[in-house]
């Protein structure tokens, strides 16, 4: 049973900084897909970043690739979302994902298991 659990959402105020974790376990595969994603309340869930555990590629959606980097940490199976200069709009409930391989689009179709979030709010 694949679980992953994210930690490190809060409440920062615009131009402030966080980094949330996600550790993973239970997974079969020596490598796979990583991913983190978010929702904002009335929207849909939307692709952040991506990370190949294997390798280590990566990928950004374009609102935020200038400010946030996706790494890991393979000893521990934990991913990480380093999120600099956060705006108001990024105030959202914020996934960590698990899929078996990476696709070049980071869509949340493409992922099998899912945390419980971890909620970031920016204020102005």
């Amino acid at each position: 049973q694949v679980q992953l659990v994210e930690s490190g959402g809060g409440s920062v105020q615009a131009g402030g900084s966080l980094r949330l974790s996600c550790a993973a376990s239970g997974y079969t595969y020596s490598s796979y897909c990583m991913g983190w994603f978010r929702q904002a309340p009335g929207k849909e869930r939307e692709g952040v970043a991506r990370i190949y555990t294997g390798g280590g590629s990566t990928a950004y959606a374009d609102s935020v690739k200038d400010r946030v980097t996706i790494s890991q940490d393979n000893a521990k199976n934990t991913i990480f979302l380093q999120m600099n200069n956060l705006k108001p709009e990024d105030t959202a409930m914020y996934y960590c994902a698990a899929a078996a391989i990476c696709y070049t689009t980071i869509d949340p179709k493409w992922f099998n298991y899912w945390g419980q979030g971890t909620r970031v709010t920016v204020s102005s």
